[in-house]
């Protein structure tokens, strides 16, 4: 459930003026402990504005690539166009300082075009065995 800004004031207000135990007190309320140390710690910082719900943060991944990077990888493919993208990942992480896979790399050159897709040969089975087999065991 979420609580006003109001209703978080009133909260601390209560837990302040009690008697009993702050922990006594939130379990009367029903409120964790932690949400209120949290509620507190918003209060003591920036007074009732810190109280009010702030917007969530866009989802931001922990592993996604970020685009300076990405486009970092890309120059210094063109810059070394005879390594292969196992190669460039090492070169990157010896020299650059961060550590990147050489799938990742792969992905990113792919990305952006400059990774060829392997020529497939297709190759189609036969109706039959050129050398069936006559026996039960017989290999």
């Amino acid at each position: 459930m979420r609580y006003t800004q109001a209703e978080k004031m009133e909260v601390i207000r209560v837990v302040e003026d009690s008697a009993l135990l702050i922990r006594q007190t939130l379990l009367m309320l029903g409120i964790n402990r932690s949400t209120f140390y949290k509620w507190y710690r918003h209060y003591a910082e920036d007074g009732y504005d810190g109280l009010a719900d702030k917007k969530p943060n866009p989802k931001k991944f922990w592993n996604r690539i970020p685009l300076p990077v990405k486009d970092q990888v890309v120059d210094i493919a063109l810059e070394l166009p005879d390594k292969s993208p196992r190669d460039l990942a090492w070169h990157i992480t010896d020299s650059y300082g961060y550590n990147i896979s050489g799938s990742s790399v792969y992905r990113i050159l792919k990305s952006y075009d400059l990774i060829m897709s392997p020529a497939y040969i297709v190759i189609s089975a036969a109706d039959h065995f050129k050398q069936p087999t006559k026996r039960v065991h017989e290999l």
